[in-house]
């Protein structure tokens, strides 16, 4: 079995949608590691299982030893960037991610997670362009103008953000998170009626989705529809009650329901609960 296994990963790490089954096959290369320690693409194979699994640091030291042995590997630089940005160290992740770029400079997915981590950074002028060049590889790729979408919002170019966002729904209709995006820029470009539609669309494909129920939450109080800004504040606070009950605390724009006995409820059962 285990020859069998050994050529199997061999070729392992030239794929990264393998890669993402790591965590749940991470015995496997265990095996192989016992006989050979120092087989690069099995560590590389662990690494990823160690990143899925949450297990960071150790991660970040298994992709090192794969650069140690492979120094111009670019998935295990691409592993180590991805496994840094998870502990917010970003600028050394933005390193790895260089490093990555420096040896396969067409690989889409190293130039997504570099813009990712240039919005982290606060740079968002430069992300554009890393998603400008994962665009010019695969102009299907809808997270890249979503991304692009959001480092557009983020200077204030709220128009251009809408543009590229309705690109990506055109790539990827059902995705509730770009709806639930767009709903945000078009709330910021008071198209309120709009921002509800895209708010209702994020919630249709996912019910769960606790922000789109406060955007909804945040537009009706704006139109000061008191009874609907409290229904859907209700459905946010019940996916996530930390985050949302907070939040409406001391969001100003809720400041006309202070005096109305369910919004007070709602601020309360937290309280209570505590």
């Amino acid at each position: 079995m285990l020859p069998s296994d050994e050529i199997r990963y061999r070729n392992a790490g030239r794929s990264l949608s393998l890669l993402g089954r790591y965590g749940k096959q991470y015995a496997r290369f265990e095996q192989i590691l016992a006989i050979d320690p120092d087989h690069p693409n099995a560590l590389l194979c662990r690494g990823y299982a160690l990143e899925k699994l949450g297990r960071y640091e150790e991660a970040i030291s298994t992709f090192e030893r794969v650069i140690t042995l492979r120094p111009r590997m670019a998935l295990a630089w691409q592993g180590r960037g991805i496994s840094l940005g998870r502990i917010g160290q970003y600028e050394e992740a933005l390193t790895s991610f260089n490093q990555a770029l420096k040896f396969t400079p067409d690989d889409y997915r190293s130039w997504q997670n570099h813009g990712k981590t240039l919005m982290n950074l606060y740079r968002y002028q430069d992300a554009i362009a890393s998603f400008d060049q994962v665009i010019a590889l695969k102009p299907q790729n809808y997270k890249a103008w979503y991304n692009r979408a959001i480092a557009l919002s983020s200077l204030n170019e709220h128009e251009a953000a809408l543009t590229n966002l309705d690109i990506a729904l055109k790539i990827k209709p059902v995705s509730d998170y770009i709806w639930n995006y767009r709903g945000q820029v078009l709330g910021k470009l008071n198209r309120i009626p709009e921002a509800i539609a895209s708010f209702e669309n994020a919630v249709k494909i996912n019910s769960r989705s606790a922000s789109a129920w406060y955007g909804m939450a945040c537009c009706y109080a704006l139109k000061r529809d008191a009874e609907a800004a409290i229904e859907n504040l209700t459905h946010a606070i019940e996916l996530s009650a930390s985050i949302y009950r907070n939040l409406a605390a001391t969001d100003p724009i809720f400041n006309f329901l202070h005096n109305r006995s369910q919004f007070q409820a709602l601020l309360e059962a937290g309280t209570k609960a505590s």
